[in-house]
């Protein structure tokens, strides 16, 4: 199995799980903290979501689908404490990003050979790993870490676990 297609199997199960703890949340139910001072889910989702892009893009500039004006701006330290609605996304507004940066990641990723994906990473974003191979894998790594807060905010909600 080459390097790409490992990554991307490993870029599966946390694409499963997301979709999957947002499937019966609502709107509102994004603005509910795991626990006080942490993020709600709205933040979390426009973070991720403008963190895969940045790593892809600066890995391979120009790859990734454009993010909305002022994306990144409205999910900064500065903007996670704020709990009105109109300074975020929707929930389907935030599934259709997502959905359409990880096909960027994907596209991006299946014309890379080993050899590519064992380069070194720019300075930028060698907080993933060494090689641009740890930074495509790095996105798995990134949002299972999130979703698992996403698992208590589901239980305080009254759903089931999935998992």
């Amino acid at each position: 199995m080459s390097l790409a297609l490992h990554i991307k199997a490993s870029l599966e199960l946390p694409t499963f799980i997301v979709n999957g703890y947002l499937e019966d949340l609502t709107n509102d139910d994004l603005f509910v903290r795991p626990a006080e001072k942490m993020n709600h889910l709205a933040w979390q989702l426009g973070h991720l979501i403008h963190s895969e892009h940045f790593h892809v893009t600066a890995v391979y500039p120009g790859t990734m689908p454009e993010l909305p004006s002022g994306f990144k701006e409205r999910y900064t330290a500065e903007t996670a404490a704020s709990e009105n609605p109109a300074d975020f996304h929707s929930k389907a507004e935030y599934i259709q990003l997502m959905q359409e940066q990880r096909q960027g990641t994907l596209n991006v990723l299946s014309d890379l050979s080993d050899e590519d994906l064992q380069k070194p990473s720019p300075e930028t974003v060698r907080y993933l790993g060494p090689t641009i191979g740890c930074v495509f894998a790095g996105e798995a790594t990134h949002w299972m870490m999130h979703a698992g807060q996403w698992a208590v905010i589901r239980r305080n909600l009254g759903k089931p676990p999935l998992y």
